[in-house]
């Protein structure tokens, strides 16, 4: 498969949606892969508009690269914590944030200069599997895989359950709602239990926080810094 070509594999998507891509070779830049964008087609009318969106590479993530014509260069690469992998003789190309057909692309860009029509297939081998945390007066504290739909009150139970000192009337629930922000919501999950009524029991994200505190909490802004959630958590339960 061409480099060109690749682009015509996702959900119909226009060559002209990697108009920016560029990788390392490639470009003013020589290091920047494809910029994360609408290339998996999540709002392509196409296919019917909004759908889920492909996954998006993050670091420690583990990518296996192989070569059709060039079996010298297959690889098994990791996204560094700085979002790049150092592919072999071709040097470092930005990984974090593109979907596994736009890094296939970036790869393939990538080796323009060292192989003649480079056919690469690249494999997602591992990555950062969907997880919660619970936190505070609980049975098991600690960092738990998202592995269904759950709720708050479902995770408390994963989490070993309240404990005598657990003031589980006001459990705070911290959800990221970008890099810097987070949302916070207090449930009085004693009253939903008492009352046999979950209705107003919140169904988990990837990435959210559960705190169940030991005393009652005066007052909580909605929206709270990430670094200010850390006094609600003690690193050393986990």
């Amino acid at each position: 498969m061409r480099a060109q070509e690749g682009t015509k594999d996702l959900g119909g998507v226009n060559e002209s949606s990697y108009s920016g891509l560029t990788g390392a070779g490639v470009g003013a830049d020589k290091l920047t892969a494809a910029k994360p964008g609408g290339a998996d087609g999540s709002e392509n009318p196409l296919l019917g508009g909004h759908r889920h969106p492909l996954y998006r590479l993050h670091p420690s993530d583990v990518v296996e690269v192989t070569f059709t014509v060039a079996p010298e260069f297959n690889q098994t690469l990791t996204v560094q914590p700085d979002g790049y992998v150092m592919l072999k003789d071709a040097g470092p190309v930005e990984a974090q944030g593109l979907t596994v057909p736009e890094f296939s692309h970036a790869v393939q860009a990538a080796y323009q200069g060292y192989l003649h029509d480079p056919e690469a297939a690249v494999v997602l081998k591992d990555f950062e599997r969907p997880y919660f945390v619970v936190g505070g007066k609980v049975g098991k504290p600690g960092k738990y895989e998202l592995r269904s739909d759950t709720t708050v009150a479902e995770a408390v139970e994963i989490a070993g359950g309240f404990t005598a000192e657990a003031k589980h009337s006001q459990v705070v629930l911290f959800r990221r709602v970008d890099e810097d922000l987070v949302e916070t919501r207090v449930l009085n999950l004693k009253k939903m239990l008492k009352e046999n009524s979950l209705k107003e029991d919140v169904h988990l994200r990837a990435g959210d926080l559960i705190f169940v505190p030991q005393s009652t909490i005066s007052k909580i802004a909605r929206f709270m810094s990430k670094p200010s959630v850390s006094m609600y958590i003690n690193p050393y339960q986990f």
